[in-house]
């Protein structure tokens, strides 16, 4: 499965779960990114972030099989990261998101926007 696939399998797992302000970083372009592709996202609660990130990682090995290859963040649910190598999944609480604005750091992706999911 290449890393544009991987992506989309992200980003569903995040709408699975209703993220709100999915965001897909493309950073294929961008010199000297760490990753192919950013997925950011924001949970309203503890208990949805946690929920996120577990429908991302059932979803991804359910489809392709792929297990994370690192995952931080879960003992408190403020950001985690579900790191697939040339795919990373960010879901952040509100403030969390504000405060480290990954969009403007990594502002010369090309970024597509998701539409909210009810």
């Amino acid at each position: 499965m290449n890393s544009s696939e991987l992506a989309a399998l992200v980003v569903e797992g995040m709408q699975d779960k209703k993220a709100k302000d999915v965001v897909l970083l493309d950073l294929r372009e961008v010199k000297n990114s760490i990753s192919d592709y950013f997925i950011i996202c924001t949970g309203g609660s503890d208990t949805q972030i946690d929920a996120i990130a577990d429908s991302v990682e059932k979803k991804v090995y359910e489809e392709a099989a792929e297990n994370p290859f690192n995952k931080e963040g879960n003992q408190n649910n403020q950001w985690v990261i579900i790191d697939y190598v040339d795919v990373v999944a960010h879901v952040f609480s509100p403030k969390n998101r504000e405060h480290y604005n990954l969009e403007n750091l990594w502002g010369d992706a090309n970024i597509k926007h998701y539409e909210n999911t009810i």
